[in-house]
């Protein structure tokens, strides 16, 4: 059992112990739920003219990386040359040039992008440049509100960074996660301490309207002390915002296939309660430093400032077009993924179709749903918008899950919105799955 001593904490809480298992709620209903025989409705909302208003955003997955992380479940390799990094961002140029020519397009030029991965800084300047060029002459970029870039620190340097900026990125994410060698190495990961401050320091030189850093609570081997100082060195950055995730244990990673073979139920890592603590803990202290935390793993520097335009689109409802291996998507109210092997993927795109995988066209209830549980992440939601867009009332519609969760003190409701406390924003994945239909509950989440 593990003692939580964060603050003023010294109790003794029964462990909630992390096993094997997806807890971070992304999209509903559950990818599980999405099917091959599906497709016809993902095909027949492509050739739909758009819903006046809606806005259109991209993503872009670079499945590529130095090295696997032991709890990475996202579709990566690290083992193409430079031939197949060409000929996968060639199929993506293609797979965007499908796109552009599709009714749902409707001449809508994208508010936000998303380099994703893997590791987009992987990517060379020379191939960086190349996919963007291509990408702004088929969906101009004069209407985007942000770009956000994902970044391993190891692979940095000012002159990728440099043209990082030239191509347009507003918002750079740093894969920090730690600061300690021992434990990145531990957990697989590519960077190592040193090159963390080189990489930041270069950021902010290219000047970089906003820097987002990561961190992970509760990482293998990671100790109280260990996290006091992944805390202090966060701080001690100054980044524009900061997003905190707590560990978990996906099906399919290098962590979860090694507790299989060794027959272990609990995984290596800190327990929930104890990951709760230490999340806790680092809210805290970036809120003495100055910061908002504004949704359950988020917290920055000036609210007024930093905004995440492709969350806050997504979740409201907006069109975004995945494209690469594996990627997801959602047009005209249907959820749709792509492929999820990299000759599969290419090999379809080759022959000019759209590697499309699977897909689901959510009910209206479902839409509801998945929009109440994926805004409680902000921790307050508006009534009123909810009774405005689906002409229900969210408090009315979950009186006796709110009720339930009101009385173990994780939230409020009040007459004009639903706020949850910071113990309900600690956990909140692990509530959600109460607002779930009753045919999604207990189902495996992808």
């Amino acid at each position: 059992m593990q003692v939580v001593n964060i603050g003023n904490r010294t109790d003794v809480p029964p462990p909630e112990e992390t096993r094997e298992g997806n807890y971070f709620v992304s999209n509903y209903p559950p990818f599980s739920f999405w099917r091959p025989e599906k497709l016809n409705e993902a095909e027949a909302a492509l050739n739909r003219p758009p819903v006046a208003g809606t806005p259109l955003g991209i993503y872009v997955h670079i499945p590529f990386c130095r090295k696997r992380c032991h709890f990475c479940y996202f579709k990566v390799y690290t083992d193409k040359d430079s031939g197949e990094i060409e000929a996968y961002l060639d199929a993506v140029r293609r797979e965007l040039a499908l796109y552009a020519a599709k009714p749902i397009i409707g001449g809508r030029k994208p508010r936000f992008i998303y380099f994703g991965g893997g590791t987009p800084s992987y990517l060379s300047t020379k191939q960086l440049g190349g996919l963007v060029d291509e990408m702004k002459r088929l969906l101009p970029w004069d209407e985007v509100e942000e770009v956000t870039f994902e970044c391993e620190p190891g692979t940095l340097t000012e002159g990728k960074l440099e043209v990082l900026r030239k191509i347009g990125v507003t918002r750079l994410s740093l894969g920090i996660e730690n600061f300690d060698d021992e434990i990145l190495k531990a957990n697989g990961r590519a960077h190592v301490s040193k090159e963390i401050d080189r990489a930041y320091n270069f950021a902010r030189s290219v000047g970089f309207p906003q820097i987002n850093i990561d961190l992970i609570a509760g990482m293998v081997g990671e100790t109280e002390e260990n996290w006091r100082e992944t805390v202090r060195r966060g701080i001690e950055l100054a980044p524009d915002s900061v997003t905190i995730y707590q560990m978990e244990v996906p099906f399919n990673t290098t962590l979860s296939k090694e507790m299989r073979i060794r027959g272990e139920a609990v995984a290596p890592v800190a327990s929930w309660d104890v990951k709760r603590a230490w999340t806790s803990y680092a809210w805290d202290e970036f809120t003495k430093a100055g910061y908002t935390v504004t949704s359950a793993y988020t917290a920055v520097k000036d609210p007024s400032r930093e905004s995440f335009v492709y969350r806050n689109l997504l979740w409201a409802g907006a069109d975004m077009i995945g494209a690469g291996v594996a990627s997801f998507s959602h047009v005209g109210g249907t959820h749709y993924q792509n492929e999820h092997q990299y000759e599969t993927y290419i090999d379809r795109l080759t022959r000019g179709e759209l590697p499309l995988l699977r897909a689901l066209t959510p009910t209206d209830s479902e839409r509801f749903v998945r929009e109440f549980i994926l805004k409680l992440k902000l921790g307050q939601l508006r009534r009123d918008y909810f009774t405005t867009k689906y002409a229900t009332d969210p408090a009315v519609h979950f009186a006796a899950e709110l009720k339930s969760l009101e009385s173990e003190g994780f939230l409020q409701v009040h007459p004009e919105t639903i706020e949850l406390s910071r113990a309900g924003l600690l956990q909140v994945d692990r509530l959600l799955h109460q607002f779930f239909l009753p045919e999604h509950r207990n189902a495996r989440y992808a």
